[in-house]
């Protein structure tokens, strides 16, 4: 990176570019942005508001668009192709990778998709044909084609020459691929296995036999499982009949943690990961307004539950003061299990065998926690308001509620899952209302039949 921009990137960097835009000099910009990188130009992109934005991309030299495009996220792009010309896209996406090139024509918008094909060349428009028959968020979207095969009966040294023809290798090359005649997938050979025998050996007595395959239909998330578990580079992918398909390498499966990372933080609160930083205030609006009146509904559900209890409030205003207290702990600890959870579903760590476990756990972790605050939460209140009975009360509800939370925070995310649902996407939102009603109907409800039924009954 130039050393104009290697420090607090990309503030600096946006700092001079806008001041640069300002003042007219679009050549001295245009000169910036060739001498940095395509990801760098993208970080940059995304960082400015929508007029900035525009300008920049008007100055982006047309030869590395394909490449900056390739680094944007979904909602800054379809902002910055919206821009284009169908035979300009067209062009950007000439020498973009297969998985690339899938994703960038999936986000694409039904009209403008067909005039961008229509403008292909007949090899892109079959390499985009053959990109899109995969499913989406699938390994066969991540494969790349671009594989380097070997025979199993020639030798190294037959190895080397036919490399040394290629004059080059695919980038992230670590491996290369052994398959029969029918193009079936046998094994790897490593490049440092290659380079550290001898030439006159063959290829079959040194490929690794049991290097693991891909099917080409296992979800993104499960592959960029086994990338961790066995720290791979590359990986090679296969159909149903192990025929070698491609292969995936390190640098996508980083962006799939990456992204779902930024998933499950931002689906807490209701956000797209996917969402533009700089998007237009009604736009942004209008996403997020969803989940608000998601949550107004249940804060209107728990509001009518309090209402059943108007009397009880009336009589004792005390419990009004003390009323949020019980909801607050419940939601609290049943998110902490909640988020704990839905990364051990996201991860892989929690399955069939262990949800019992888990369960169990959890229901234990929420009882401790319960005669732990129920006890505090009690002496306080006793203390404060010189009222054991109004104590015991608020501890009873405490620890109702921090058990229910336990076993919500558990229990909603692995029933979400099994019914299609996102866990982070409406966890929150279901916990919430759990832990809402039953703080308030075990604080109220025991509050009256305690502290203003039972004395009734007792003075008659």
């Amino acid at each position: 990176m130039p050393e104009a921009f290697e420090q607090d990137y990309p503030l600096q960097q946006l700092k001079q570019v806008t001041k640069s835009l300002n003042s007219g000099q679009f050549v001295q910009v245009r000169g910036m942005l060739a001498k940095t990188a395509p990801c760098d130009t993208a970080l940059l992109l995304e960082s400015s508001p929508h007029k900035i934005r525009r300008m920049l991309w008007q100055l982006v030299d047309p030869d590395v668009r394909g490449d900056v495009l390739e680094e944007l996220s979904e909602d800054v792009r379809l902002g910055i192709i919206a821009q284009m010309e169908p035979e300009h896209i067209a062009a950007a996406t000439e020498d973009m990778d297969d998985d690339d090139l899938g994703e960038v024509l999936r986000s694409l918008p039904d009209t403008v998709y067909q005039d961008v094909v229509s403008a292909m060349d007949s090899q892109d428009r079959e390499r985009a044909t053959q990109a899109l028959s995969y499913q989406e968020r699938s390994a066969g979207a991540l494969m790349n084609s671009d594989t380097v095969t070997i025979r199993p009966d020639v030798t190294l040294d037959v190895v080397l020459r036919y490399l040394r023809l290629r004059g080059e290798l695919p980038e992230g090359t670590d491996d290369l691929y052994v398959v029969d005649k029918h193009n079936c997938f046998l094994g790897a050979l490593s490049l440092t296995t290659l380079l550290t025998n001898s030439s006159d050996k063959v290829v079959r007595d040194l490929m690794d036999e049991d290097c693991e395959s891909i099917p080409i239909s296992m979800d993104e998330s499960d592959v960029a499982q086994l990338f961790e578990r066995h720290n791979w580079i590359s990986a090679p992918v296969v159909d149903d009949n192990a025929h070698l398909l491609g292969r995936i390498t390190i640098d996508d499966i980083v962006d799939v943690i990456r992204e779902d990372a930024e998933h499950s933080m931002l689906s807490l609160a209701g956000l797209d990961d996917e969402e533009d930083t700089f998007a237009p205030v009604l736009k942004s609006s209008q996403r997020r307004s969803i989940w608000l009146g998601v949550n107004l509904l249940t804060a209107l559900l728990a509001a009518i539950v309090a209402s059943f209890f108007e009397n009880t409030l009336a009589i004792l205003p005390i419990l009004a003061v003390l009323n949020g207290i019980v909801p607050s702990m419940g939601g609290v600890a049943g998110s902490q299990t909640l988020t704990l959870v839905i990364r051990g579903i996201a991860v892989g760590h929690i399955n069939q065998t262990n949800q019992r476990f888990l369960l169990l756990k959890e229901l234990a972790i929420g009882a401790l926690n319960g005669v732990i605050w129920s006890v505090l939460i009690a002496g306080v209140v006793a203390l404060w308001q010189w009222d054991f009975k109004l104590g015991a009360v608020l501890a009873f509800a405490m620890f109702m509620n921090l058990v229910a939370a336990g076993i919500a925070g558990a229990s909603i995310p692995l029933i979400l899952k099994k019914m299609k649902i996102d866990p982070a996407l409406a966890g929150s939102v279901v916990l919430t209302t759990v832990t809402d009603i039953v703080g308030i109907f075990a604080f109220l409800g025991t509050a009256t039949w305690l502290l203003i039924l039972t004395p009734i009954r007792n003075t008659t």
